[in-house]
């Protein structure tokens, strides 16, 4: 009996061996040489068309795209607002005689700013205010000047310390990019508190956005873009430790919306401002 089982073992370790190489037919894993070279080039010349196949058509999918511009732009209609400094939930808090509790806030700012300073801006072009600037021609477009200074107060020349020490502190307004946009109207960005006795002064003078700085043509022909910015002086007339809560928008541009329910930054912009002594 332990004979015909060993017998048997055997028998299939030979027939295991004789699948994986068979010496008398030439046989590997059941094919010949020539078999096997077949199935290959079979396959590598299928696998070989599909690539080209998927080559081709990306090649003739990118010639339709503009390197500057996206193809469909119709998500987007009407910019949202944004501040700057920028904080976890847009909320400032600081005591104006700390000076670390704000430092960071008068650190973004300045960085913020950076490339509005009137030496970097005065490469850009002198454009003729309330007109659109446009440039149908092709290659590198031109930019509107938006000096720093134009924000008065806000600017930190003059105060480095944005109002912040004094409980008068600065928030930049910005309107995000959109290509192509031209805003109707005379487009400005107005804010509102929900707390009583809040002075708001705005730079330029009644948050005004002129029109010479639309449209937008794209990061790469656009190279010396800068978007144009409000800034929003929040002067307490008593001092209070209370929160101030504060939604600024976008007011005076038809085609400009500053009201959905689902997207609380399309045209308008809620922050908090809390100071402590």
């Amino acid at each position: 009996m332990a004979k015909e089982e060993n017998k048997s073992g055997e028998q299939s370790s030979s027939e295991w061996k004789q699948f994986i190489y068979n010496p008398r037919s030439g046989e590997f894993l059941g094919r010949t040489a020539s078999s096997w070279a077949l199935i290959l080039l079979f396959y590598l010349v299928f696998y070989g068309f599909l690539a080209g196949l998927f080559t081709l058509t990306m090649w003739v999918m990118l010639q339709t795209l503009d390197d500057s511009v996206p193809k469909y732009r119709d998500r987007v209609s009407s910019p949202g607002l944004m501040i700057s400094p920028k904080s976890a939930g847009l909320e400032i808090k600081f005591s104006r005689n700390e000076y670390k509790s704000y430092f960071e806030y008068v650190s973004a700012l300045d960085s913020f700013l950076g490339p509005y300073n009137d030496t970097k801006q005065a490469k850009n072009e002198l454009c003729q205010q309330g007109f659109y600037f446009e440039q149908p021609e092709e290659g590198e477009k031109k930019a509107c000047q938006f000096n720093r200074t134009s924000l008065g107060p806000c600017s930190g020349i003059d105060d480095p310390h944005f109002g912040y020490k004094d409980g008068k502190p600065c928030v930049i307004v910005k309107m995000n990019r959109i290509i192509g946009l031209k805003p109707e109207g005379n487009p400005k960005i107005n804010c509102t508190s929900k707390t009583e006795d809040v002075n708001l002064q705005y730079y330029p003078e009644n948050g005004k956005i002129d029109l010479m700085y639309f449209p937008y043509y794209g990061k790469k022909p656009h190279i010396n873009y800068v978007q144009p910015l409000v800034a929003v002086k929040i002067s307490p007339s008593n001092y209070t430790s209370e929160e101030i809560v504060l939604e600024c928008k976008i007011h005076g541009s038809r085609n400009l919306k500053n009201e959905d329910e689902r997207d609380k930054f399309l045209g308008r912009v809620i922050f908090r401002v809390q100071m402590r002594e």
